[in-house]
Protein backbone atom coordinates (compact mmCIF):
# COMPACT_ATOMS: atom_id res chain seq x y z
CA UNK A 1 0.00 0.00 0.00
CA UNK A 2 2.88 2.11 1.10
CA UNK A 3 4.53 1.37 -2.40
CA UNK A 4 1.13 2.39 -4.48
CA UNK A 5 0.86 5.49 -2.47
CA UNK A 6 4.44 6.60 -3.22
CA UNK A 7 3.67 6.04 -7.05
CA UNK A 8 0.83 7.44 -7.38
CA UNK A 9 2.34 10.90 -5.54
CA UNK A 10 5.13 10.80 -8.29
CA UNK A 11 2.97 10.35 -10.72
CA UNK A 12 1.20 13.74 -9.55
CA UNK A 13 4.53 15.73 -8.82
CA UNK A 14 5.46 14.89 -12.22
CA UNK A 15 2.00 16.07 -14.12
CA UNK A 16 2.74 19.44 -11.73
CA UNK A 17 5.99 20.00 -12.94
CA UNK A 18 4.99 19.31 -16.37
CA UNK A 19 2.47 21.90 -16.10
CA UNK A 20 4.71 24.54 -14.71
CA UNK A 21 7.04 23.78 -17.14
CA UNK A 22 4.49 24.01 -19.80
CA UNK A 23 3.21 27.28 -18.42
CA UNK A 24 7.28 28.85 -18.39
CA UNK A 25 7.52 28.26 -21.89
CA UNK A 26 4.32 29.45 -23.04
CA UNK A 27 5.78 32.94 -20.94
CA UNK A 28 8.98 32.69 -22.24
CA UNK A 29 7.64 32.46 -26.04
CA UNK A 30 5.13 35.41 -25.05
CA UNK A 31 7.87 37.71 -24.07
CA UNK A 32 9.76 36.53 -27.66
CA UNK A 33 7.44 37.49 -29.53
CA UNK A 34 6.56 40.47 -28.21
CA UNK A 35 10.41 41.23 -28.11
CA UNK A 36 9.99 40.76 -31.82
CA UNK A 37 7.23 42.63 -32.39
CA UNK A 38 8.60 45.64 -30.56
CA UNK A 39 11.44 45.39 -32.72
CA UNK A 40 9.26 45.09 -36.21
CA UNK A 41 7.50 48.55 -34.75
CA UNK A 42 10.98 50.07 -34.33
CA UNK A 43 12.64 48.97 -37.89
CA UNK A 44 9.53 49.77 -39.51
CA UNK A 45 9.84 53.59 -37.73
CA UNK A 46 12.99 53.86 -38.36
CA UNK A 47 12.48 52.92 -41.93
CA UNK A 48 9.83 55.84 -41.88
CA UNK A 49 11.12 58.93 -42.23
CA UNK A 50 7.62 60.54 -41.23
CA UNK A 51 7.70 58.29 -38.43
CA UNK A 52 11.00 59.62 -37.61
CA UNK A 53 9.54 63.15 -37.92
CA UNK A 54 6.37 62.40 -35.65
CA UNK A 55 8.52 60.64 -33.17
CA UNK A 56 10.35 64.13 -32.88
CA UNK A 57 7.01 66.28 -32.81
CA UNK A 58 8.14 68.43 -34.98
CA UNK A 59 9.86 69.36 -38.71
CA UNK A 60 12.62 70.77 -39.35
CA UNK A 61 12.64 73.06 -42.42
CA UNK A 62 15.81 74.08 -44.10
CA UNK A 63 15.49 77.80 -45.89
CA UNK A 64 17.20 81.23 -46.36
CA UNK A 65 16.10 84.54 -46.16
CA UNK A 66 13.92 85.22 -49.57
CA UNK A 67 11.09 87.64 -49.65
CA UNK A 68 8.40 86.54 -50.38
CA UNK A 69 8.86 82.73 -49.45
CA UNK A 70 10.73 83.29 -45.68
CA UNK A 71 11.76 86.44 -44.07
CA UNK A 72 11.50 88.36 -41.14
CA UNK A 73 8.75 91.25 -42.05
CA UNK A 74 9.16 95.12 -40.49
CA UNK A 75 7.29 94.00 -37.29
CA UNK A 76 9.67 91.39 -36.64
CA UNK A 77 7.63 88.71 -37.58
CA UNK A 78 8.56 85.73 -39.20
CA UNK A 79 6.37 85.24 -42.39
CA UNK A 80 6.23 84.63 -46.19
CA UNK A 81 4.46 82.00 -48.67
CA UNK A 82 6.40 79.30 -47.58
CA UNK A 83 6.43 80.14 -43.71
CA UNK A 84 2.71 80.22 -43.42
CA UNK A 85 2.47 77.16 -45.72
CA UNK A 86 4.59 75.19 -43.87
CA UNK A 87 3.00 75.91 -40.73
CA UNK A 88 -0.18 74.93 -42.17
CA UNK A 89 0.90 71.57 -43.19
CA UNK A 90 2.83 71.03 -40.10
CA UNK A 91 -0.87 71.50 -38.43
CA UNK A 92 -2.13 68.99 -40.44
CA UNK A 93 0.54 66.10 -39.81
CA UNK A 94 0.25 67.07 -36.23
CA UNK A 95 4.21 68.34 -35.99
CA UNK A 96 5.08 71.73 -35.37
CA UNK A 97 7.80 73.74 -37.36
CA UNK A 98 11.12 74.23 -37.04
CA UNK A 99 13.11 76.60 -39.12
CA UNK A 100 16.23 76.49 -39.72
CA UNK A 101 18.45 78.90 -41.81
CA UNK A 102 20.75 77.23 -43.86
CA UNK A 103 23.86 77.38 -46.84
CA UNK A 104 21.58 77.15 -49.85
CA UNK A 105 24.63 75.57 -51.80
CA UNK A 106 24.75 72.46 -49.00
CA UNK A 107 21.29 72.01 -48.59
CA UNK A 108 21.00 68.85 -49.72
CA UNK A 109 23.98 67.39 -47.51
CA UNK A 110 22.20 68.85 -44.36
CA UNK A 111 19.53 67.01 -45.71
CA UNK A 112 20.64 63.88 -45.80
CA UNK A 113 22.91 64.57 -42.40
CA UNK A 114 19.35 65.14 -40.52
CA UNK A 115 20.01 68.35 -39.25
CA UNK A 116 17.08 69.56 -41.35
CA UNK A 117 14.30 67.24 -42.44
CA UNK A 118 13.40 68.98 -45.79
CA UNK A 119 14.31 72.15 -47.81
CA UNK A 120 11.26 74.49 -48.19
CA UNK A 121 12.07 77.89 -49.70
CA UNK A 122 10.75 78.54 -52.68
CA UNK A 123 13.47 75.55 -54.50
CA UNK A 124 12.84 75.03 -58.27
CA UNK A 125 12.43 71.73 -58.91
CA UNK A 126 15.45 71.62 -60.89
CA UNK A 127 16.79 67.81 -62.21
CA UNK A 128 19.55 67.64 -59.84
CA UNK A 129 16.97 67.95 -57.21
CA UNK A 130 14.46 65.63 -58.45
CA UNK A 131 17.19 62.97 -58.85
CA UNK A 132 18.73 63.93 -55.41
CA UNK A 133 15.87 63.79 -52.98
CA UNK A 134 12.47 62.73 -52.78
CA UNK A 135 10.07 65.95 -53.86
CA UNK A 136 6.70 66.68 -53.44
CA UNK A 137 4.28 67.59 -56.34
CA UNK A 138 4.89 71.46 -57.68
CA UNK A 139 2.87 73.72 -55.35
CA UNK A 140 3.84 77.23 -57.26
CA UNK A 141 4.79 78.57 -60.69
CA UNK A 142 8.16 80.96 -61.08
CA UNK A 143 10.72 81.87 -63.34
CA UNK A 144 14.23 83.27 -63.45
CA UNK A 145 14.29 86.94 -64.02
CA UNK A 146 17.32 89.44 -65.13
CA UNK A 147 17.60 92.74 -63.05
CA UNK A 148 19.52 95.47 -63.78
CA UNK A 149 19.57 98.56 -63.18
CA UNK A 150 16.97 101.11 -64.58
CA UNK A 151 17.84 102.37 -67.98
CA UNK A 152 20.38 100.11 -68.49
CA UNK A 153 19.49 98.96 -72.24
CA UNK A 154 19.49 95.69 -72.02
CA UNK A 155 17.94 94.05 -75.66
CA UNK A 156 18.72 90.45 -74.69
CA UNK A 157 21.82 88.37 -72.88
CA UNK A 158 24.11 89.01 -75.72
CA UNK A 159 24.73 92.04 -74.29
CA UNK A 160 25.78 90.31 -71.02
CA UNK A 161 28.87 88.99 -72.63
CA UNK A 162 32.24 89.55 -70.63
CA UNK A 163 29.86 91.54 -67.87
CA UNK A 164 30.01 90.53 -64.13
CA UNK A 165 26.34 88.76 -63.48
CA UNK A 166 25.62 87.17 -59.91
CA UNK A 167 23.49 84.44 -58.57
CA UNK A 168 22.79 82.41 -55.52
CA UNK A 169 24.90 79.80 -55.11
CA UNK A 170 23.67 76.54 -56.08
CA UNK A 171 20.48 78.31 -57.50
CA UNK A 172 18.36 77.97 -60.54
CA UNK A 173 19.72 81.27 -61.15
CA UNK A 174 23.67 80.07 -61.34
CA UNK A 175 21.92 76.84 -63.80
CA UNK A 176 20.51 79.53 -66.00
CA UNK A 177 23.66 81.61 -66.09
CA UNK A 178 25.78 78.09 -66.94
CA UNK A 179 23.06 76.72 -69.35
CA UNK A 180 22.78 80.22 -71.36
CA UNK A 181 25.15 80.13 -73.92
CA UNK A 182 25.35 84.53 -73.52
CA UNK A 183 24.83 84.15 -69.73
CA UNK A 184 27.66 81.43 -69.84
CA UNK A 185 30.11 83.64 -70.68
CA UNK A 186 30.06 86.37 -68.71
CA UNK A 187 31.89 87.23 -65.70
CA UNK A 188 29.77 84.95 -63.11
CA UNK A 189 30.00 85.50 -59.21
CA UNK A 190 28.18 83.63 -56.71
CA UNK A 191 26.63 85.18 -53.64
CA UNK A 192 25.41 83.32 -50.77
CA UNK A 193 21.52 84.53 -50.94
CA UNK A 194 19.37 86.32 -53.37
CA UNK A 195 19.21 89.47 -51.43
CA UNK A 196 22.95 89.96 -51.70
CA UNK A 197 22.71 89.74 -55.73
CA UNK A 198 20.33 92.50 -55.41
CA UNK A 199 22.61 94.62 -53.19
CA UNK A 200 25.70 93.99 -55.35
CA UNK A 201 23.68 95.17 -58.73
CA UNK A 202 22.27 98.25 -56.26
CA UNK A 203 25.79 99.20 -55.30
CA UNK A 204 27.18 99.21 -59.71
CA UNK A 205 29.71 95.93 -58.78
CA UNK A 206 27.52 93.99 -60.90
CA UNK A 207 25.90 94.33 -63.63
CA UNK A 208 23.09 92.41 -63.49
CA UNK A 209 21.35 89.28 -61.34
CA UNK A 210 19.77 86.56 -61.85
CA UNK A 211 16.93 85.41 -59.82
CA UNK A 212 13.62 84.29 -58.99
CA UNK A 213 10.84 86.05 -60.34
CA UNK A 214 8.90 85.82 -56.80
CA UNK A 215 11.51 87.57 -55.13
CA UNK A 216 12.18 89.93 -57.58
CA UNK A 217 8.35 91.26 -58.11
CA UNK A 218 8.44 91.57 -54.11
CA UNK A 219 12.07 93.19 -53.55
CA UNK A 220 12.67 95.82 -56.54
CA UNK A 221 10.63 98.49 -58.14
CA UNK A 222 8.55 101.56 -56.91
CA UNK A 223 8.10 101.86 -53.15
CA UNK A 224 10.86 99.04 -51.95
CA UNK A 225 14.83 99.15 -51.04
CA UNK A 226 15.45 98.95 -54.83
CA UNK A 227 13.76 101.69 -56.44
CA UNK A 228 16.46 101.92 -59.39
CA UNK A 229 16.20 98.27 -60.41
CA UNK A 230 13.94 96.41 -62.54
CA UNK A 231 13.20 93.19 -64.10
CA UNK A 232 14.27 93.58 -67.76
CA UNK A 233 13.84 89.51 -69.25
CA UNK A 234 12.38 86.96 -67.95
CA UNK A 235 14.37 83.54 -69.01
CA UNK A 236 13.02 79.82 -68.42
CA UNK A 237 9.64 78.81 -66.11
CA UNK A 238 9.86 77.14 -63.29
CA UNK A 239 8.16 75.41 -60.56
CA UNK A 240 8.89 75.13 -56.67
CA UNK A 241 8.36 72.32 -54.49
CA UNK A 242 9.71 70.47 -51.42
CA UNK A 243 12.37 68.43 -50.81
CA UNK A 244 12.83 65.56 -48.54
CA UNK A 245 15.96 62.76 -48.01
CA UNK A 246 15.68 60.00 -50.84
CA UNK A 247 13.37 57.47 -49.89
CA UNK A 248 11.54 59.38 -47.83
CA UNK A 249 7.58 59.00 -46.76
CA UNK A 250 7.23 62.26 -45.90
CA UNK A 251 6.40 64.02 -49.29
CA UNK A 252 3.75 62.23 -49.65
CA UNK A 253 2.35 63.09 -46.46
CA UNK A 254 2.61 66.55 -47.68
CA UNK A 255 1.42 66.20 -51.24
CA UNK A 256 -2.15 64.72 -48.92
CA UNK A 257 -1.85 68.03 -47.39
CA UNK A 258 -1.58 70.15 -49.97
CA UNK A 259 -5.10 68.27 -51.36
CA UNK A 260 -7.04 69.59 -48.23
CA UNK A 261 -4.78 72.83 -48.00
CA UNK A 262 -5.97 73.27 -51.62
CA UNK A 263 -9.23 72.18 -51.09
CA UNK A 264 -10.23 74.34 -48.35
CA UNK A 265 -8.87 77.45 -49.57
CA UNK A 266 -5.77 78.09 -47.78
CA UNK A 267 -3.22 77.74 -50.37
CA UNK A 268 -4.84 80.26 -52.70
CA UNK A 269 -5.34 82.81 -50.14
CA UNK A 270 -1.76 82.79 -49.45
CA UNK A 271 -0.71 83.20 -52.45
CA UNK A 272 -3.46 86.08 -53.04
CA UNK A 273 -1.43 87.65 -50.08
CA UNK A 274 2.23 86.77 -51.24
CA UNK A 275 1.65 87.28 -54.99
CA UNK A 276 2.19 84.07 -56.10
CA UNK A 277 0.66 81.86 -58.76
CA UNK A 278 -0.19 78.19 -57.76
CA UNK A 279 0.81 75.24 -59.89
CA UNK A 280 -2.13 72.99 -61.32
Amino acid sequence: MKKLISLLLAAGMAVSLAACGGTAATSESAAAESTADAASTAEAAADSDLAYIKEKGKMTIGYTVYAPMNYTDENGEFVGFDTELATAVCEQLGVEPEFVEINWDTKIVELDAKSIDCIWNGMTLTDDILANTACTEAYAKNAQVVVMKAGSGYTSTADLVGKTVVAEAGSAGETTIQEDENLAQADYISKGVQTDCLMEVAAGTADAAVLDLTLASAMIGEGTDYADLEIVDELNAEEYGVAFRQGSDAAAAVNDAFVVLKADGTMQALADKYGLTLAE
